[in-house]
């Protein structure tokens, strides 16, 4: 299996690096990123030393059934997985699936917002 040489602290500056994301601690600790204020697309300490973030709904499934993901505490009615470090992906797909939960994120956002955020 290959793993990520993503480090925490990479995923979190490769998640400060998309548009209009910014860093918030909600919960006891639990590191949120998020856009439009409020509305999250990763999430750090979850569970232990984890990283949690939304899939495409019919993609879900698939990925929960590989090794080393789950489905995230809470979240998973809304289609998000939950993986420990070392992370089990390569850092292309991590990222591109970091950056496929901002984007399945902003896509919700009022088209108003979206223009704010330069995309």
């Amino acid at each position: 299996m290959k793993r990520s040489s993503l480090s925490r602290e990479d995923v979190a500056r490769f998640c400060l690096t998309l548009p209009g994301a910014r860093e918030d601690y909600k919960w006891g600790g639990v590191r949120v990123f998020s856009v439009a204020g409020n509305k999250m697309f990763a999430v750090q300490g979850l569970r232990g030393d984890s990283l949690a973030f939304k899939v495409d709904q019919e993609l879900f499934l698939g990925h929960v059934d590989r090794p080393g993901i789950g489905p995230a505490p809470y979240l998973a009615r809304a289609h998000w997985i939950i993986m420990d470090s070392p992370y089990p992906l390569g850092c292309e797909e991590l990222q591109g699936l970091i950056q496929r939960s901002h984007q399945l994120v902003v896509a919700k956002l009022p088209k108003r917002v979206q223009v704010g955020l330069l995309l």
